[in-house]
């Protein structure tokens, strides 16, 4: 449905996706009525975005490349956990553009229950920000203050799932037909039990199961992740519209970038386990497509757990584009092997995966974040060097929790199953890297050592292609948060740990170079502000892997615009050598000399970005 008397600037965008926008969901729907129902709630939608988003619209549209460059540094954050409210948020800009942060990742912070919300992931109204944290104006007058500071918002869009306490679970708990048909609601176990034998379990210690027998219905419900989250039906176009409508209010409060949460796991079919089905595609291309026609400016991020090479059909096609931006989460967990194990051959494999996929393709890396480090890591590849699954696991999590021997690492367990050997893990990046260790043991060459090792590791972060994403906290070297243990609605989730309030007495030591936190702090800042200043640094760069002969040492070279940066990155407690084939003289960006580098000597945890200019 086109509308003669609708907006020609609307008209223009829709008309320019229709055919493929129409077809696409009558194939999946085969409902006519409810595409025109979705094509009047996008016109209601488009007239409802404010002339400062519009005139930020064309800003995106006239440069569709600009979060492809080297410029963009993330920050991801808990709204409580940084300043308390979305006013206080603002209140803090200033920090933040000081650190460089042009992207601002808030944790999920619509309305949800108390203490059964998975970290905000059980979503009770998509329409209103939960109370404690402000409200929908505060966020759209964040949104607006961030944008006049160049500052792009990203926000959660939980949706494959509404908490239970949604305004349609509780009419579907009440025997409403219409909205039980919102979710997959059962008799009684038969067809549950059928999903049962292909669909595995995401949290078989905490949550097993994949259903749940809900008695104020008295009927089995869906619940992928946890019983108070009950899985939407997509397959009924009703959801899919309303869903997008919510989407799409959220775009018109400022945000920017809609990060698509659990993506993979959005349509269901018996049979199957109902992970990146064809029609998951299906419908991210229409909200693709869709956002393009209302909020043009809008980008999509795709939570998808997976190796590089199979997150790449949520890039889409040229033709055809779904996700603009995808977690990098696997290199994230090599990283954390290579900390473990002093060896880069993973590491250096699995970053071969990714400089082999089309440059224009997004990633957002990041060492930490809001979850645990999951060991997803290439076993295939470890086989070889004779490390099997379960006792590999077992040995990381000893050494990253300092149970390891000679171990100054400080994690803790997550989701440990002692039969199995297949805990995941937690933890600040500061305490991983011996900073936590060595204060406590008033031990000044492990506090040296560990304050080496994180800017190592923020430099490598820096050297990848794509988006940088820091964990809020991270840039001042915060560390584990213990107080978790003792609050009875966070002790069952060993992830409080690195979800702690921020420091900001520590914050203003962040100009002090005798301290710590000055330390990691500036040493990100410079990092940084070299990798904005260096075409080289960008994504669509060359990049390939520097062959080191030393299986401690990662090298990674750069070129673009006669500018070739290679980076070296030492993962061993021992200072190494390098020999290399490398006969001219390069610049030393972080220590200001120049010098020929055949013969290269790297400090323990320490590393080298070094430059050299040609003619253009």
């Amino acid at each position: 449905m086109i509308k003669e008397e609708w907006d020609k600037e609307f008209k223009e965008r829709l008309a320019a996706c229709y055919d493929e926008l129409k077809w696409l969901y009558i194939e999946l729907y085969n409902d006519y009525k409810a595409f025109d129902d979705l094509c009047l709630m996008m016109y209601e939608e488009y007239n409802k975005r404010d002339e400062l988003l519009k005139k930020w619209d064309e800003e995106k549209i006239a440069d569709p490349n600009w979060y492809k460059g080297n410029d963009i540094l993330g920050d991801l954050m808990y709204t409580s956990c940084f300043a308390k409210t979305l006013k206080g948020v603002k209140s803090h800009l200033d920090y933040l553009k000081e650190t460089g942060i042009n992207y601002l990742h808030l944790m999920p912070l619509l309305d949800m229950p108390s203490g059964k919300n998975d970290g905000g992931y059980a979503v009770s109204d998509f329409r209103k920000v939960k109370a404690s944290l402000g409200t929908m104006e505060d966020l759209k007058d964040l949104a607006e203050e961030c944008q006049r500071n160049g500052i792009d918002i990203c926000l959660d869009f939980v949706m494959n799932h509404t908490s239970d306490e949604h305004e349609w679970a509780k009419k579907a708990k009440s025997g409403d037909k219409k909205y039980q048909d919102y979710y997959f609601f059962f008799d009684n176990w038969d067809i549950p039990n059928e999903y049962e034998k292909t669909v595995p379990q995401v949290f078989p210690q905490t949550a097993p199961g994949n259903f749940t027998y809900n008695e104020e219905s008295g009927k089995v419900v869906m619940t992928t992740f946890y019983p108070y989250q009950w899985d939407l039906n997509y397959a009924n176009p009703e959801v899919f519209n309303e869903m997008t409508a919510n989407m799409l209010n959220l775009c018109n409060h400022g945000v920017g970038i809609i990060r698509l949460d659990a993506v993979p796991y959005i349509w269901k079919k018996i049979g199957t386990n109902c992970r990146n089905l064809s029609e998951v595609h299906t419908l991210v291309r229409m909200m693709r497509m869709i956002s393009e026609v209302v909020c043009p400016g809008t980008l999509l991020l795709g939570e998808v757990v997976m190796e590089p090479k199979e997150v790449a059909p949520y890039f889409g096609t040229t033709e055809k584009p779904e996700c603009h931006m995808l977690y990098n989460v696997t290199t994230m967990a090599s990283t954390w092997h290579t900390v473990a194990c002093e060896d880069v051959s993973l590491l250096a494999n699995q970053l071969q995966a990714v400089f082999s996929l089309p440059k224009d393709f997004v990633f957002l890396n990041y060492l930490r974040c809001h979850d645990d480090v999951g060991w997803g890591l290439d076993y295939k590849f470890l086989r070889q060097f004779g490390y099997e699954e379960a006792d590999h696991k077992k040995y990381l999590n000893d050494y990253l929790t300092g149970r390891g021997y000679a171990s100054k690492a400080r994690g803790e367990l997550y989701n440990d199953d002692p039969r199995l050997r297949d805990a995941r893990l937690v933890g600040m990046t500061a305490s991983f890297v011996g900073l936590e260790a060595g204060e406590a043991e008033n031990n000044q060459e492990l506090i040296d050592d560990a304050i080496r090792f994180d800017l190592t590791l923020h430099a490598f972060l820096l050297s990848q292609s794509g988006i940088p994403v820091l964990y809020s906290g991270d840039e001042i070297g915060l560390k584990n948060d213990y107080s978790y243990h003792n609050d009875p609605l966070k002790a069952d989730d060993s992830r409080y740990l690195h979800r702690g309030d921020f420091n900001w007495e520590d914050a203003k030591k962040r100009n002090d170079l005798n301290d710590p936190v000055g330390k990691i702090y500036q040493g990100i800042q410079k990092l940084r502000t070299l990798r904005k200043q260096y075409d080289c640094f960008d994504t669509f760069a060359d990049t390939w892997l520097i062959n080191t002969n030393n299986p401690h040492v990662l090298g990674i070279g750069r070129y673009m615009n006669g500018q070739k940066v290679l980076t070296f990155f030492n993962f061993s407690k021992y200072d190494q050598v390098l020999y290399l084939d490398e006969h001219e003289e390069f610049k030393d960006l972080i220590r200001g000399n120049s010098y020929k580098i055949e013969e290269l000597y790297i400090k323990a945890h320490d590393f080298h970005w070094l430059l050299k200019e040609y003619d253009k």
